[in-house]
């Protein structure tokens, strides 16, 4: 159990790693630009970014991506899944950023200004 918020874990490696959370320690140092992490998976994935590995591969057209959330978004592409449903009309949305531009219809919302008027 967690001294600090009181959170329990059934492994205590898992309490080990919550506890960096309340520390602010990283322990796992970036070779090629310093930058820390508190896991070191996070490290792995960040590593990427360096050795521009994209083991994530799309088996129906070969594109390739450095995290598997990027992959499975992707899919999205082939499948024609749109999880994502506007509250304020009938329109479906691949990704969250697609989902949030349409609103913009709805509210009037125009963040870009025009640099000449």
């Amino acid at each position: 159990k967690c001294a600090v918020c009181g959170v329990e874990f059934a492994e205590s490696g898992n309490l080990h790693r919550h506890k960096r959370m309340h520390t602010g320690e990283r322990p796992y140092k970036c070779d090629d630009c310093g930058l820390r992490f508190a896991e070191n998976c996070n490290l792995q994935r960040h590593r990427r970014k360096h050795t521009g590995e994209r083991p994530y591969k799309c088996d129906l057209c070969g594109a390739a991506f450095a995290e598997s959330g990027d992959l499975n978004k992707h899919k999205r592409i082939h499948t024609g899944e749109k999880p994502y449903k506007c509250d304020n009309c009938s329109m479906w949305f691949r990704r969250t950023s697609d989902l949030r531009k349409h609103a913009r219809v709805h509210t009037g919302v125009k963040p870009y200004k025009c640099e000449v008027c």
